[in-house]
């Protein structure tokens, strides 16, 4: 039940870290918003590793331990944040939502290739709903587009579709590095903790190399003023966010943790529609192609005999649906 409240506090501050990033990017670059939002976690993930053991758990840590964190930090706050924030530059954060979806079926994947984990009938029903979300979506391209150039936004679909299967290559890979490094230190929340701090300085260094290449003092002087704040907000909503998924994950089964997470879809359209209404693409196809996309991540991700049960489907018919295909 904790590791259920810890995921479910993890989507809400998501979702309102998608809103304000949404902002920041209408006038400023990607990779300026990740240089604010990145580095400004360390210092936070820091005093929480203090205050909760982090640096004595990470006195214990096998070598595999770190190299795992490592590399969860910069395929999640890197690549994956990076494919988010210019996915969402292109095509808004309500339209890019449900190819961000395929993260998911992403993790179903790596999972069935490398935790031995299985597929059933309630995971195929999974894979299609996730897939058909984003096919709605081009299929009513000009549609979409005529709406959002009524409020002086054309959506980017090429750029935003790429960009948009990067985020979900990313965040759909990071989930099982995670596990995989908790597992190997002992696993509670600790190793939670200070995994996040791993994670997030390994990402900061290779933003900060970015920067520097990108053209350092310089490249930061031309961000815009109002993005700043927006930034800065952002970057306290997805450090709060990414602390509970953490914490989440150390108390509790991927497959809880993980399906839960995809409410922040939900907070997503409600921030979006409360902060930036007239920059977004709100109509019953969207929302219906984003309910679809998350129904699907939750059959995927979801413990297939405790969804069917709580939807009372009877024994017999759970055994035939949970049982694997593959």
């Amino acid at each position: 039940m904790f590791g259920a409240l810890l995921a479910f506090a993890s989507a809400a501050f998501f979702g309102l870290n998608n809103a304000t990033v949404r902002r920041g990017v209408l006038k400023s670059t990607v990779l300026q918003g990740m240089a604010i939002t990145v580095p400004l976690g360390v210092p936070l993930f820091v005093a929480c590793a203090l205050f909760m053991g982090g640096f004595e758990a990470m006195a214990g840590w096998p070598v595999p331990t770190y190299l795992w964190m490592i590399a969860a930090g910069v395929i999640h706050f890197v690549v994956g944040r990076y494919g988010n924030y210019r996915a969402t530059q292109a095509l808004g954060a309500t339209l890019s939502t449900p190819v961000q979806q395929l993260s998911i079926l992403i993790a179903l994947v790596l999972g069935f290739m490398f935790l031995g984990e299985t597929v059933n009938a309630v995971n195929v029903l999974g894979i299609v709903l996730v897939i058909v979300g984003p096919m709605m979506l081009m299929r009513r391209k000009r549609a979409v587009t005529k709406a959002g150039s009524a409020k002086a936004f054309v959506p980017e679909y090429g750029p935003g579709l790429f960009w948009g299967a990067v985020c979900a290559f990313g965040y759909g890979t990071s989930p099982l590095f995670i596990a995989l490094g908790i597992e190997a230190a002992g696993g509670d929340l600790a190793d939670g903790v200070a995994g996040l701090l791993v994670s997030y300085v390994a990402a900061t260094l290779v933003v900060a190399v970015l920067v520097l290449l990108a053209g350092g003092r310089s490249y930061m002087q031309g961000l815009d003023g109002g993005s700043r704040g927006w930034f800065l907000a952002s970057a306290l909503f997805v450090a709060l966010s990414q602390l509970f998924r953490y914490l989440a994950l150390a108390v509790a089964p991927v497959a809880v943790v993980v399906p839960i997470q995809r409410l922040s879809v939900v907070f997503r359209l409600i921030f979006n529609a409360m902060i930036n209404r007239e920059h977004e693409v709100f109509d019953a196809w969207v929302i219906a192609s984003i309910l679809l996309a998350v129904l699907g991540a939750v059959a995927l991700a979801g413990d297939t005999a405790m969804l069917l049960g709580a939807l009372g489907v009877g024994q017999d018919a759970i055994a035939v649906l949970s049982a694997p295909l593959v």
